[in-house]
């Protein structure tokens, strides 16, 4: 047998057949099993602290739910339900700031974090909210018409379901900005801005709110937060300012004034103060594009203008 259909017959091979070429294939490796695939529950990264925190944020996501669904709206008592659901919407706006800060200060962000936070985020900040509105307003302004209800708090639901979709995907490309500034309103601060209001008119118009006029502003900005969630509109995170954030003497005095001011006048100004914080965050993702730079740093305290001093100086 000549060498070329020798050559030709060993580069034949049919299954189940084992064909000897001679010694050119002499020297060739045997074929090894396939490599086991990773165990990816080994490699799924859960820290302890940060998810405690998003639990806890589930957890009064859960509660206001239930205290909602416990209001009886026909009796005296009701506004003291509505009040301690609207507190635990807005306790769990601290436990979802804690946790992302966590996170950061132990440099322990993981994707199984990010999705757990949305999932809580999706109850404690789009389900309470929307039903709490639902509850007190929509359900008697379209008592005739109990659909157009429930689609508008269901759209303010979508709408922060879509917006948290969203984040989760622009923060798993590469080059991702989601640490430094939000695209679009944060559910967080749609669901602060509706509880901070409620709680305001349920404090301004005490036992009338069912029959004031000031409660229609709850569907309209229900609206209006629903398209911003969904907006291209960029808001700062505030991320990079943490523990090592340095201010200087005047910053430090006033930032003190202002914690106490809110501590000691808590039951006289605490209605006034939080609806007005989280408007002024709403309005500043309008101005902020039509500000200087230096501004924003300001404001912001970016962590680059942070970390430049003491290279410079070094």
């Amino acid at each position: 047998m000549s060498s070329r259909v020798r050559r030709r017959f060993s580069s034949f091979h049919a299954p189940g057949l084992a064909y000897d070429a001679g010694p050119e294939n002499a020297n060739m490796p045997e074929p090894q099993e396939p490599a086991a695939p990773p165990d990816a529950e080994s490699e799924l990264k859960i820290y302890f602290l940060p998810n405690l925190m998003t639990a806890g944020n589930l957890f009064c996501g859960f509660v206001a739910l239930t205290r909602i669904v416990q209001a009886d709206l026909t009796s005296d008592a009701w506004i003291h339900d509505i009040r301690s659901a609207l507190g635990f919407i807005l306790l769990a706006c601290i436990f979802d700031l804690l946790d992302g800060r966590l996170a950061r200060w132990g440099g322990h962000e993981s994707p199984f974090g990010r999705e757990f936070d949305s999932l809580a985020d999706i109850i404690s900040f789009g389900a309470a909210p929307a039903f709490l509105v639902h509850r007190i307003v929509l359900k008697d302004v379209f008592a005739a018409s109990p659909e157009l209800g429930w689609f508008i708090a269901s759209v303010y639901l979508i709408c922060g379901a879509l917006r948290l979709a969203r984040f989760n995907c622009l923060a798993a490309m590469p080059n991702s900005t989601t640490s430094k500034e939000f695209l679009g309103f944060p559910i967080p601060a749609a669901a602060g801005l509706v509880s901070s209001i409620t709680l305001f008119l349920l404090w301004f118009e005490e036992q009338d709110f069912n029959q004031g006029y000031w409660r229609y502003l709850l569907p309209v900005l229900m609206i209006f937060l629903s398209v911003m969630m969904v907006s291209k509109v960029r808001y700062p995170s505030f991320k990079s300012i943490n523990l090592k954030t340095r201010r200087n003497f005047t910053k430090t005095v006033i930032a003190v004034l202002f914690v106490g001011v809110i501590l000691v006048l808590r039951e006289k100004i605490l209605y006034w103060v939080l609806p007005l914080f989280f408007t002024a965050y709403l309005v500043y993702g309008f101005i902020r594009p039509h500000i200087s730079r230096e501004i924003i740093h300001e404001i912001e305290d970016e962590e680059d203008d942070e970390e430049e001093a003491p290279r410079a100086s070094a």
